[in-house]
């Protein structure tokens, strides 16, 4: 199984570079963390932001696997705990299919995009920078599947 970070915006801080991959090395094998960034529409050029979203859609469409399941980071997504992240995991494991994690550029995800989405998800209230949401992501993750593997880097 894969899990695929399907995100807008290719180029990031180097310390966030270097935050994901510290945790994307740390998956197993038979649980991949994998990115696949896709260019940001450019701003401007008299384009508004539904133009914008839909162009970066298409992107995050053609890098997103067919048959994935699909889950989109969302505001309005629901909330999880990391025992109820790690219960997801373990379910879609059980699916035996890629999980594709779209996350939105400045102006979020197209609401076509947001509607082909088998779930939605919430990592927090607060509002993140694009950049750092990729780190929380991965360790959230990372976390989650320590938790089904018994592994002691999640404590309760």
């Amino acid at each position: 199984m894969r899990l695929l970070l399907l995100a807008v915006g290719q180029r990031q801080p180097a310390w966030v570079d270097a935050a994901y991959e510290d945790f994307a090395k740390r998956f197993p094998p038979e649980m991949r963390l994998e990115l696949k960034a896709v260019k940001a529409e450019p701003r401007g050029a008299g384009k508004t932001a539904q133009q914008m979203m839909a162009a970066e859609a298409q992107r995050l469409e053609a890098a997103c696997p067919k048959g994935a399941l699909r889950l989109v980071l969302d505001e309005r997504g629901e909330r999880a705990s990391t025992v109820q992240l790690a219960k997801s995991v373990e379910r879609w494991r059980g699916e035996g299919r890629d999980v594709a994690i779209f996350i939105g550029g400045p102006d979020g995800l197209d609401p076509a995009l947001k509607a082909s989405a088998d779930e939605m998800l919430r990592l927090s209230d607060l509002t993140l920078p694009h950049a750092f949401v990729r780190v929380l992501l991965a360790e959230a993750l990372y976390r989650a599947w320590s938790v089904q593997a018994g592994h002691p880097y999640h404590r309760e």
